[in-house]
């Protein structure tokens, strides 16, 4: 069993369990990290820096924003090889990163709580009582000052409102935030990066209640229990193309 759960790690068990074991139990070296995954940790990583500097009031210029984005993006280099797709190259992630940026660093800003928000929470059924025994784990993007709850995603496709009605990590971070606060947040809202060759940013707000909570529970109760029967297969889908661990998946058996 886990020494905790987190809404990424029930997502990957969901999506495919066997990856879930290479990544989180076997703990497989891998050797090479996939441009999507390298774009969205340096966009982040800049974020998290510009949004720190707002709320302690100090100076920030757009010049020192694409600084830490370059940076970022250079340690993820020295650390391990980007792996980049079809017509894909660094110059043309990299500029694509400072548009994205560049049109949220002129977006009016909202007051802020926090940036980069952990917590550790226990998981009880709000209309049982049940509790079980790990703990959801996890980090918030940003908290405005108002209680909306913020998640930055960068994506090549338009996010639809259906994308974060359906969206398990918004359903853990409203549940872990009305656990930490004793109040619901005021709204969930996701800052979409739309990656086309217009970027543009789309944002979409949601909410959630106790029912979905409950069905949360729920769900996180059964990845533990296939975890803990230890039920791990390979699940083929769009998402094998970038995934690290393709060789381990070809030569699998149980």
């Amino acid at each position: 069993m886990p020494e905790y759960i987190s809404a990424s790690r029930i997502n990957l068990y969901m999506q495919c369990s066997l990856k879930y074991k290479f990544r989180y139990i076997d703990k497989l070296p891998v050797s090479f990290k996939s441009s999507g995954l390298a774009f969205g940790s340096a966009v982040h990583s800049a974020l998290d820096w510009l949004h720190r500097e707002r709320m302690n009031e100090n100076g920030t210029s757009l010049d020192r924003l694409y600084k830490i984005l370059e940076a970022d993006w250079y340690s993820q280099k020295l650390e391990m090889d980007i792996r980049f797709k079809e017509n894909e190259d660094e110059e043309r992630l990299v500029l694509l990163a400072r548009e994205i940026l560049g049109l949220y660093f002129h977006e009016p800003a909202n007051e802020l709580k926090g940036a980069e928000i952990p917590f550790t929470v226990p998981i009880i059924n709000p209309s049982t009582s049940e509790k079980l025994n790990v703990n959801l784990e996890g980090f918030m993007d940003l908290i405005e000052k108002d209680g909306t709850i913020v998640e930055f995603k960068t994506s090549q496709q338009t996010m639809s409102l259906d994308d974060i009605i359906n969206s398990i990590q918004l359903t853990a971070y409203s549940y872990a935030y009305e656990v930490l606060y004793q109040k619901p947040p005021k709204a969930l809202k996701v800052v979409n990066f739309v990656k086309n060759k217009k970027p543009k940013i789309n944002i979409l707000e949601t909410s959630r209640v106790n029912s979905d909570y409950q069905r949360f529970f729920c769900l996180t109760k059964q990845v533990l229990k296939g975890i803990g029967a230890q039920v791990f297969f390979p699940r083929i889908g769009f998402w094998c193309k970038d995934c690290e661990y393709e060789e381990g998946c070809r030569t699998w058996q149980k």
